[in-house]
């Protein structure tokens, strides 16, 4: 009898953790999962026992045969696992709030991926990440890396470029979205659409999209002018495209790209959200509260519909029909984030995209792009231009890198701007900034 797979989820008390369990109920018959292993930190312990209880009784109630442990020991769940999905949020949603609110006080897009506050995510993540990875090399080197952590694109790049990990697959539910707005819009079941995709993550552009092999690009690109018809998410407002914009752009733009091509407008919104108590976070606090009053229903033993408020809609299916299908050899197409490998003409070879791939055994395999349209090429070079800067200074901790990855971010105006955020963003998330602060320490006393 083959022996059953091991899963570990860190970040597990997370609100998103149902619709992973959902998945690996829904795939069983092809999945063989024997133990899933939620871990946190001590700060999670009272949202991983809520969320925990209700993974056993959405499993008992499904009649699937997996374990289900809970642990705040991170290396004794990583031992021999199969594989490892993170999902973490350093900070919690507190840290979300300051990276959404300074901004806006200096007239910048606050959001939690996008310009500064994802710069900030991202200093606060890539270094527990990267202790993830090195824990991986010791306790399971054979493991996956499924990560499903914001921003995802930097944190798979990161990896790649600073840990001796190979086994790491970027994971966004962006473009399942978009696949499952496309069959919403053409009315027709999902698994008739595929979508084209190519870039990088919350950078990715539809190249192309088909409905039973037939591209219906022409037609969706004429549909999602209207704000009420456009592809978005429960953290994007749906705004609508100019159809001049959208014929002679000639790709389908995934919702982030309202950030880069609507950026007065975002702001404008952002500033109204702030004054009204409505930043994003100050909804998903709202909306997480709620939820785990609900996870903690003793008769619940369902992934609760409210979930797909909170903005994880199609993760569970996005993660773990990709674990099935490495698992299986499937060889299906899937956009993910894997190293680039030349499938992206002007984006280095060893760094991270968001592409469609072949998903097999041995991972994704990239299918060859080649030359981006000359239209977003720049843009999509200058992103990764920011994340491979981004990254240096989250791992050294070097303030004029900082300034420098956030001065050339096409959402901040002026490296005086950029400094001004720099300085009371550091300040804000002093408590898990730790390499910017003992470094300067150091300098302190050496002077």
């Amino acid at each position: 009898m083959s022996k059953g797979l091991k899963i570990v989820t860190i970040g597990g008390g997370s609100s998103y953790t149902p619709e992973l369990i959902e998945g690996f109920i829904k795939y069983h018959g092809e999945l063989p999962v024997s133990e899933i292993w939620l871990v946190d930190i001590e700060a999670g312990k009272e949202k991983l026992e809520i969320v925990g209880d209700l993974a056993r009784r959405m499993i008992e109630k499904a009649g699937v045969n997996i374990e289900v442990h809970l642990t705040l020991d991170r290396k004794k769940a990583l031992k021999n696992a199969d594989y490892v999905t993170t999902q973490l949020r350093v900070g919690q949603l507190a840290a979300r709030a300051l990276d959404e609110k300074i901004p806006l006080k200096h007239g910048v897009i606050g959001q939690e991926t996008n310009g500064p506050g994802g710069l900030f995510k991202a200093f606060r993540t890539i270094p527990v990440i990267l202790d993830i990875a090195r824990e991986m090399e010791e306790v399971c080197p054979d493991a996956w890396l499924i990560n499903f952590t914001n921003p995802a694109g930097m944190v798979t790049e990161a990896v790649l470029r600073h840990s001796n990990i190979t086994k790491i697959i970027g994971l966004c539910n962006v473009p399942i979205g978009m696949e499952r707005g496309v069959a919403d819009l053409m009315g027709v079941e999902p698994s008739r659409v595929r979508i084209d995709f190519a870039g990088l993550n919350h950078m990715v552009y539809g190249l192309d999209v088909f409905v039973d092999g037939e591209s219906v690009k022409d037609q969706i690109i004429n549909l999602i002018t209207d704000p009420a018809k456009a592809v978005t998410m429960k953290n994007i407002h749906a705004m609508g495209w100019e159809p001049g914009f959208l014929k002679a752009l000639n790709l389908f733009p995934c919702p982030y790209h309202n950030y880069y091509y609507k950026t007065g407008d975002v702001l404008a919104q952002e500033l109204k959200d702030a004054e009204n108590g409505e930043t994003r976070a100050e909804v998903v606090q709202r909306l997480e509260a709620g939820l785990f009053e609900l996870y903690k229903d003793k008769d619940l033993a369902i992934k609760p519909p409210q979930l797909e408020e909170r903005g994880g809609a199609y993760y569970s299916d996005a993660a773990v029909r990709l674990i099935c299908s490495m698992h299986t050899d499937k060889c299906d197409i899937q956009a993910v984030n894997t190293v680039n490998h030349g499938s992206i003409e002007g984006i280095p070879y060893e760094s991270a995209i968001e592409t469609s791939c072949v998903i097999t055994k041995d991972g994704p395999k990239p299918i060859n792009v080649g030359k981006l349209p000359v239209a977003v090429r720049g843009l999509i070079q200058q992103i990764k231009s920011f994340e491979r800067v981004a990254i240096e200074a989250a791992v050294t901790g070097d303030y004029d890198t900082a300034l420098l990855a956030l001065t050339i971010n096409p959402l901040v105006p002026s490296d005086r701007v950029a400094k001004l955020i720099l300085d009371e963003m550091l300040e804000a998330h002093k408590d898990y900034l730790p390499q910017f602060f003992k470094k300067k320490e150091l300098q302190d006393n050496l002077s």
